[in-house]
């Protein structure tokens, strides 16, 4: 009997210490799961569904692009060993219609020289350069910074020079980089376009406190035109990612040059933004034209756009419209709290790409911006609704008719003098962002004080973001993009954009419209589910 006790004693120690060890095998598949949950949560919440964001890592602005065999090429500054901003090289991805994006390897890698700031890629269609060792095939020419930290605050950014024989897939340096070397601290951002006028290379420079302009024959040798100084423009914060480009003027036979410049603090609204001018170039210097200028003193309305998220944005080369427009895509964030927003996998996206266009009218020169007209591609489902009274908070929509998280939506309101509006996207969490039209202040905002979660940096929603009305219609038309995390606004024919990120505890299930003080018609609004991912 003794020893019958004992077996059983054995056999019970034995299944116990079998239970227990199948309970933390179960413990540990629980853990597993939540942790894999909470992965998931964070792709599910904030990964876009169409705008372009890198696997992993960190990213920001836009670089190289160029257009080339159906295939719109992006590059852009990457940090491939962390999520927040580190030693830069050239990351990749392709598209065939700048709407669904293909990432690629790393196209540029730091080397002696430096790391591996912004710049740009041209096609050289005519060999310019005698880099072209491929038959019947341009080669693609990247010019870029090298940025040198020797250490103790002394940094050096100089200019080099690769070359792609495949596309744009991979670069070879040129041995003789760097090919511009002025031995200064804030020296980069080289934009490279061709002046079909005079048949050259032009480019231009940020350089601290004004744009720089060199020419060019080959690609390699640079000679110095001119420079045009931050007293014309914003005071606030080194100038950078600079863009020159010639555009037609809508209804007429004149064109103008535009010259963008971004600056990392001092924007309308805070932070990061961009900044144009109108003028002429004569193929060695730029001149604001004097309408221009005047407007330009009298009311600060010369931004690309007035939300808080597009930033260092610039146009594709070899991608020019046949009605003279031109594509254009900015870094979708803001130096202000960049490196803090709540992803882990990934940091940033880029904006929708979008076309550019230029307008005088009473007002004078204006860039117009639209979402590429390959978004509508994408359309799907479609709700359109006309002559609503709206009366009080009426809700438009919800996310049992449409995906609030991939939409385009459009609408018109005529007889806006003295009428106001504000939508509301809300969840059931109470999250909310608010946007629309202020008739008082003759303003539009984008308000995502109680959008969700906003704490992880004071920056991010410390007030409204606003703008003030320019166009002289009597009624407000407006598109709006939304995606998980963003909203991009494109205000009368796209003259007021304002695009800004966001990041609610649930997806936006309802959008809702309510007058600012009296009833107004909603004329018309159409909304599309976009079908992109």
């Amino acid at each position: 009997m003794k020893t019958v006790h004992k077996v059983n004693i054995v056999l019970m120690l034995l299944m116990l210490t079998f239970v227990v060890a199948c309970k933390g095998k179960v413990d540990a598949n629980e853990n597993e799961k939540e942790l894999i949950g909470d992965a998931l949560s964070e792709e599910d919440l904030y990964r876009p569904n169409f705008h372009f964001t890198p696997k992993k890592a960190w990213m920001n602005d836009p670089n190289g692009m160029f257009f080339y065999n159906g295939y719109y090429h992006l590059y852009f500054q990457y940090h491939p060993d962390s999520n927040v901003w580190g030693p830069m090289h050239w990351g990749h991805a392709v598209s065939t219609d700048m709407i669904s994006w293909t990432e690629q390897p790393i196209a540029i890698y730091p080397d002696s020289l430096g790391t591996i700031f912004s710049g740009s890629a041209v096609v050289d269609i005519g060999n310019t350069s005698g880099f072209g060792k491929v038959e019947n095939a341009a080669p693609i020419v990247a010019m870029y910074t090298n940025h040198l930290d020797k250490g103790e605050g002394n940094i050096n950014q100089t200019q080099s020079v690769a070359y792609s024989h495949d596309e744009g897939k991979t670069f070879t340096k040129y041995e003789n980089n760097p090919v511009i070397d002025a031995n200064l601290k804030d020296f980069r951002d080289p934009k490279v376009t061709w002046d079909s006028d005079r048949n050259k290379w032009v480019m231009v420079l940020a350089a601290d406190d004004k744009i720089m302009f060199y020419d060019s024959k080959d690609l390699k040798k640079w000679n110095l035109l001119s420079d045009f100084q931050r007293e014309e423009g914003s005071k606030d914060g080194v100038w950078e990612c600079p863009d020159l480009f010639k555009l037609p003027v809508l209804g007429t036979g004149e064109s103008k040059w535009v010259l963008i410049v971004s600056i990392g603090k001092g924007g309308p609204n805070g932070g990061s933004a961009t900044q144009y001018f109108i003028g002429d170039f004569d193929g060695t210097s730029f001149v604001m034209d004097k309408d221009f200028e005047t407007a330009r003193k009298k009311e600060n309305h010369f931004w690309i756009d007035f939300g808080r998220d597009n930033y260092a944005g610039v146009t594709w080369s070899n991608a020019k419209r046949k009605d003279g427009s031109k594509l254009m895509l900015g870094w979708m964030s803001n130096w202000d709290y960049a490196i803090k927003v709540p992803t882990e996998t990934w940091r940033s996206a880029m904006t929708i790409a979008r076309e550019v266009n230029l307008q005088k009218n009473d007002n004078g020169y204006k860039l117009l911006f639209q979402p590429v007209k390959e978004l509508t591609n994408y359309r799907s489902t479609k709700y359109r609704k006309e002559n609503i009274t709206i009366k009080e908070d009426t809700k438009i929509i919800d996310a049992s008719s449409i995906d609030l998280a991939s939409a385009e939506i459009q609408f018109n309101i005529s007889d806006v003098i003295d009428k106001g509006f504000t939508f509301n996207l809300t969840n059931k969490l109470g999250d909310t962002l608010s946007f629309g039209y202020n008739n008082a202040d003759k303003i539009f905002f984008v308000d995502r004080t109680k959008s969700g979660k906003i704490d992880f940096s004071e920056n991010f929603a410390k007030g409204v973001s606003v703008a003030k009305r320019t166009s002289l219609s009597p009624e407000i038309s407006g598109k709006i993009i939304l995606d998980k995390t963003s909203i991009e606004l494109f205000f009368d024919n796209g003259e007021t954009v304002m695009t800004e990120i966001f990041f609610p505890n649930k997806p936006y299930t309802k959008l809702s419209i309510k007058p600012e003080d009296q009833e107004f018609i909603l004329g018309n609004i159409e909304m599309n589910k976009l079908n992109i991912n």
